[in-house]
């Protein structure tokens, strides 16, 4: 579990992030990601290993997660950290998100690709 500062933890409940992380060739790769601040106070992401945030992540857990508040550009929660993933065979976290986001994740289900829990652990947070 991170403790947040209090002062950005509402930034924890917005709808979008961007998630940085290495490719196999050292450039950087980011993309936009649903998120959760889950229950046990931490952060996690519901990825698909078709992706190519996924496979960068399995060669490399090193990440980055940038949550900007939209209503003043100039504030930010930012996490530095590594990934830590396991498969989601039960859907256990992707029912979260479709609780979270309203809809139902389970059509994004499909029998070639393997969807993952994403914990991603800080080793820094930063705020602005």
């Amino acid at each position: 579990m991170t403790d947040f500062p209090e002062t950005h933890r509402d930034l924890l409940d917005a709808p979008v992030a961007m998630l940085s992380t290495v490719g196999r060739t050292g450039v950087p790769h980011t993309t936009a990601v649903w998120f959760l601040h889950d229950s046990d106070g931490e952060v996690k992401l519901w990825l698909s290993d078709a992706r190519q945030k996924m496979k960068n992540l399995l060669q490399r857990p090193e990440c980055s997660l940038f949550i900007l508040d939209t209503a003043n550009p100039a504030r930010y929660l930012a996490l530095r950290g590594r990934a830590e993933m396991e498969p989601d065979a039960e859907c256990e976290l992707g029912d979260k998100f479709s609780a979270k986001y309203d809809t139902d994740v389970r059509r994004m289900l499909n029998d070639t690709d393997t969807r993952y829990a994403v914990t991603i652990r800080p080793f820094q947070v930063m705020v602005r």
